[in-house]
């Protein structure tokens, strides 16, 4: 049969924002396996299995691939937090929730966690150039920030506490056993990606932030003169809401 207009196969029409969906996808696992440095715009090609060209069609370079790679994952945080329900009336199981949404998506994103290793040999030099990774962190800060506010003027946090070193804390203690977790894995003699493993990290980080944050030691005063009668108070209320 011969091939005529009504017969020939049109070509599909490319879905732009598809395949710029899946390129990102595949320079993820190449950035994350191999770093920035070892990454090669080639394996990308081939692990998209689409034309070199189509590459830098929509990406002008490797580093605007790698950026827009971060813009990503950073994004993806952004959702996970957006999904997480804050109820406003207790700060302690807001704070206990923001804290395990944190963690459970380092479990379930572990790439992100080797981008920022990766990212971090280069002294964020690519991410400075993004225009919106600030902005997509902001919320989270914003809400840590004022969950722990709440909790200060409610009186069950205390009130030497400083975001910023929370922030801290929660990120190391919910993404140093799943970026280190072969190496412990092997010198603990447990299996840090068994699920009874991660379940229990799941609700032992928690734990330890919401330690933190009851304990009215005499350093969290801040150097102010409370009544015993007011400190024990305190005391209590913070220990009664822990969940």
């Amino acid at each position: 049969m011969p091939v005529t207009a009504k017969t020939a196969r049109k070509p599909k029409p490319r879905d732009a924002q598809a395949t710029r969906e899946k390129i990102l996808q595949m320079a993820s696992k190449e950035f994350a396996a191999k770093g920035f440095d070892g990454a090669r715009v080639d394996s990308i090609v081939a692990r998209s299995k689409i034309s070199k060209n189509l590459v830098y069609h929509y990406f002008d370079s490797k580093e605007a691939l790698f950026i827009e790679v971060m813009e990503r994952a950073y994004s993806a945080m952004r959702e996970r937090q957006n999904e997480l329900g804050l109820t406003g009336k207790s700060p302690v199981d807001d704070m206990r929730a923001l804290v395990m949404h944190t963690i459970q998506h380092f479990i379930e994103q572990p790439e992100f966690i080797l981008l920022l290793g990766t990212e971090n040999l280069h002294k964020a030099e690519h991410i400075r150039k993004s225009k919106v990774i600030p902005a997509m962190f902001n919320p989270l800060k914003s809400a840590l920030a004022e969950i722990l506010e709440r909790g200060k003027e409610q009186g069950v946090f205390r009130q030497d506490a400083d975001w910023v070193d929370l922030y801290i804390s929660i990120s190391g203690l919910g993404s140093y056993f799943i970026s280190n977790r072969y190496t412990l894995s092997f010198v603990l003699g447990v299996d840090l990606a068994a699920p009874d493993r991660v379940a229990s990290r799941l609700q032992h980080v928690p734990d330890m932030v919401m330690s933190y944050l009851c304990n009215f030691g005499a350093a969290a005063t801040q150097g102010k003169e409370q009544p015993r009668a007011e400190q024990a108070t305190v005391r209590t209320q913070g220990a009664a809401a822990l969940p």
